[in-house]
């Protein structure tokens, strides 16, 4: 089970309150075990949720111990948390020449998380810490998950930012007339990038072309947000991206998946996050490098035409 801010809690897996008696913790276990059994027809990955989300909080002694470390009373916890920055750096990372970087990655997803937890709290309440753990793992999933995509844009903007010296991005670039956008726009001698980086807190699969996963809703279709968000921002400024990669969690996708790009719709690869510098630098099997005077006529282009949701 996932340490995203946005995957399900022990207590959301099972369907309960994290007030539920331990009569009621036990009740609705069992009746999700016989739901999810593989053996009736059930979902093995389901099955196996509920089985982790029980060990976890099943006894006394481990829910005990998963409440105070999960709901925490805010007057014992230490000051902040990683979630409340971002701003840090590896330190593994900052030797040698940087990449040229612009945009705020994250802060659009940030803003939109501090949003929706005021709007949550209620109006004219003061929230002291909004990255206080426990406020955090109270909120609904859907407000977590603004943070974690927050967390992963900025995770992203630290593994890009090392690439060196041949390499440009822009973070939170406008694409189209209608809110959306490209999460990071990658260029360097491989190719250019457009870059979506997300954390839904589970695992996904590709099916019939689209990403579906236990924490995506039905009406979600990232995969064909990410592809008119691009066709829209190579519309306005008039180039053309190498690809389109959906970055994850590495616990979220194992290996590579590719959506071949249909019409005038980029090529979707979906990667694991250890997985992204190989593809920046390297590109795409069978595909050709880019000069580097293409590169710098590309960049021009980019920096005179890209806008930032920050503007």
């Amino acid at each position: 089970m996932s340490e995203s801010p946005a995957a399900a809690s022990p207590y959301e897996v099972l369907g309960v309150s994290p007030s539920a008696s331990d009569d009621e913790l036990r009740r609705a276990y069992r009746r999700l075990l016989r739901h999810t059994h593989p053996d009736v027809g059930g979902d093995a990955a389901a099955f196996h949720a509920v089985q982790i989300a029980w060990e976890r909080i099943g006894s006394p002694g481990s829910r005990a111990d998963y409440d105070r470390r999960r709901y925490p009373d805010s007057a014992a916890e230490p000051v902040r948390t990683a979630y409340a920055s971002g701003t840090g750096r590896n330190p593994a990372t900052q030797a040698g020449p940087r990449a040229r970087m612009y945009g705020h990655p994250g802060g659009e997803a940030r803003q939109r998380y501090l949003d929706l937890l005021r709007e949550w709290v209620g109006r004219g309440r003061t929230i002291d810490d909004p990255y206080e753990p426990g406020l955090i793992r109270s909120a609904p999933r859907e407000i977590r998950h603004w943070l974690a995509k927050a967390l992963a844009e900025e995770s992203t903007a630290q593994l890009v930012s090392g690439l060196g010296i041949g390499f440009t991005a822009w973070h939170d670039v406008v694409a189209g007339a209608h809110g959306a956008k490209v999460d990071h726009v990658v260029l360097g001698p491989a190719g250019l990038f457009a870059v979506l980086s997300e954390d839904w807190g589970g695992a996904v699969e590709l099916r019939r072309g689209e990403l579906v996963g236990e924490a995506l809703g039905p009406d979600d279709r990232p995969v064909e947000d990410v592809e008119v968000a691009v066709r829209a921002l190579a519309k306005s400024i008039r180039i053309r991206f190498t690809a389109a990669l959906i970055v994850l969690p590495d616990d979220a996708v194992t290996e590579p998946l590719t959506v071949p790009g249909r019409g005038r719709r980029p090529t979707v690869i979906i990667l694991p996050r250890s997985r992204l510098i190989g593809v920046l630098r390297s590109g795409l099997p069978g595909m050709d490098r880019g000069s580097f005077e293409k590169v710098f006529e590309v960049r021009s282009r980019l920096q005179d035409g890209i806008r930032f949701t920050s503007d």
